[in-house]
């Protein structure tokens, strides 16, 4: 195994790395900050004067959706467009991404992460939004097996990691339960990413790696990266062989140098499973 700095970056709190295939390029965003990364090669920037959780390349369209502190919205560009301001103003959408069929799930949460509050959406390709879920706090990664029956989502304050039934067809969920959880010395769970076996990879906050589930909860193995605040991960290159993981310097006394960078971990034995554009 190999791990080596992709992205020198000083990120508050980098996250939502995205993977896009068609064009080989890796999105990813700086949340408090509002920023939208592009890499392939070098990295180009856009901003937005809000929070932004996450950015999904659009496959009707140019530009992204976003998952912004008012709700959902699009960017073109340079030009943000809120479409959906469904938020209270002490609250922000946090980590997205797209199920096979295109529809966008986001979690939002209270800017204090107050318990229960934290609400699961889905946004479909129609631009209609509903609610799947209630009752977190600190709504986070999520993702889906490989065959598309199972859905997964952290919650990070209560260093859970949650599962439902998930029928692709409708959208629907079902049959909630506790998949994993974490204890405290391990870090908060973060962003997630699933690979072609049906394992989970977990990125842990404070706890500086990234551990493996079993589709049944069980850590397999873990990965300890040189950050302290590893955030969220993804699987990138040609052959999907690549975990990506972001990171932040949000709150750290003394960060290191490479604190914030996006981080690149090769010759995993591993390899991930393709995911999905937003449909609108």
């Amino acid at each position: 195994m190999r791990i080596v700095e992709f992205v020198d970056a000083d990120a508050q709190v980098g996250e939502g790395p995205f993977w896009d295939e068609r064009e080989a390029i890796l999105h990813w965003v700086d949340i408090p900050r509002g920023l939208i990364h592009r890499t392939d090669g070098h990295t180009t920037t856009t901003h937005v004067p809000t929070t932004v959780g996450a950015a999904i390349p659009r496959s009707s369209g140019p530009g992204y959706v976003v998952a912004i502190g008012e709700g959902f919205g699009t960017v073109v560009g340079d030009e943000l467009e809120v479409t959906h301001p469904i938020l209270p103003r002490d609250h922000r959408m946090n980590d997205a991404k797209c199920d096979a069929r295109g529809r966008l799930w986001a979690g939002s949460c209270h800017q204090q992460f107050s318990a229960g509050a934290g609400v699961l959406h889905v946004l479909d390709s129609e631009l209609g939004v509903r609610t799947a879920a209630t009752g977190f706090s600190l709504p986070n990664g999520l993702g889906w097996s490989p065959a598309n029956d199972t859905f997964y989502l952290v919650d990070s304050v209560e260093h859970t990691v949650h599962a439902w039934d998930f029928d692709l067809d409708t959208g629907a969920v079902d049959n909630q339960r506790t998949l994993a959880r974490f204890e405290d010395a391990d870090g908060l769970p973060d962003g997630l990413c699933i690979d072609e076996d049906g394992c989970i990879w977990v990125a842990m906050w404070g706890g500086g790696s990234v551990r493996r589930l079993s589709p049944a909860g069980v850590e397999l193995s873990r990965i300890d990266v040189p950050v302290q605040q590893p955030s969220s991960c993804a699987f990138a290159g040609p052959e999907l062989d690549v975990l990506i993981v972001t990171s932040a310097r949000d709150g750290l006394q003394s960060p290191s140098r490479i604190d914030g960078s996006v981080l690149a971990v090769h010759e995993l034995g591993a390899r991930g499973v393709p995911v999905a554009r937003y449909a609108g």
